[in-house]
């Protein structure tokens, strides 16, 4: 189910205002799409914020704007920690779209249990599917996962009405034999009995050589 975000239309732009309405609790934002005129908005921080942990890219705006939309571009301060804008983009709950959407993996691979090491080759897909159901994120079950097996895309349980948009031949996860490792002194050269070589000596023996002769 989407988040619903009560959103406010706002009639001045500018730094200014956009810093006022974070003061208030508020997060400036801009809401376009589908042919139809670009909006100034601003919505609740702290119900914007909660939105996006939940993962799903689609919400329902309320208030002065009522409309279906994708957090499209989400703009953070420089710690990542506070949104300081986000841009809306228009959809129909029927329209089918194309969304990144977490991939988790399920299960214990019993690959592990020889000493193979689980790699996850691919942690966000694009999928395509009506806008109403994007998925919170695909799982991918391993407990089959033997040790020098792989899964790819054609072998991932998907929901209903919900395609991946890659070969179906894409690796995303595997069960591989552990690397070797590699003891502290390997690949260094020897340099035991070695002499070292002095700059200038070997000119000067050559100067020697030819004085002697």
């Amino acid at each position: 189910m989407a988040d619903t975000l009560e959103a406010k239309k706002r009639d001045t732009r500018g730094k200014r205002n956009a810093r006022r309405d974070r003061a208030a609790g508020r997060t400036p934002a801009v809401l376009y799409g589908h042919g139809a005129e670009n909006l100034s908005l601003s919505v609740d921080s702290t119900a914007l914020a909660t939105a996006v942990q939940h993962g799903s890219p689609l919400v329902e705006l309320s208030g002065d704007v009522k409309q279906s939309a994708l957090m499209s571009d989400i703009q953070w301060d420089p710690m990542g920690a506070h949104i300081l804008h986000i841009d809306f983009t228009r959809v129909k709950a029927d329209e089918r779209i194309e969304v990144s959407v977490s991939i988790e993996l399920r299960g214990i691979s019993p690959g592990t249990n020889v000493g193979g090491v689980v790699n996850q080759a691919i942690h966000d897909t694009l999928v395509e599917c009506a806008a109403a159901a994007i998925p919170e994120k695909i799982e991918i079950n391993i407990n089959h996962l033997e040790l020098g097996a792989s899964i790819s895309a054609s072998e991932i349980e998907l929901p209903e009405d919900v395609n991946l948009v890659c070969s179906p031949d894409t690796i995303f996860v595997q069960c591989s034999e552990p690397l070797p490792e590699m003891d502290d002194d390997e690949g260094q050269l020897s340099t035991e009995g070695a002499e070292p070589e002095v700059i200038g000596r070997k000119a000067a023996e050559e100067e020697a050589g030819d004085a002697e002769s």
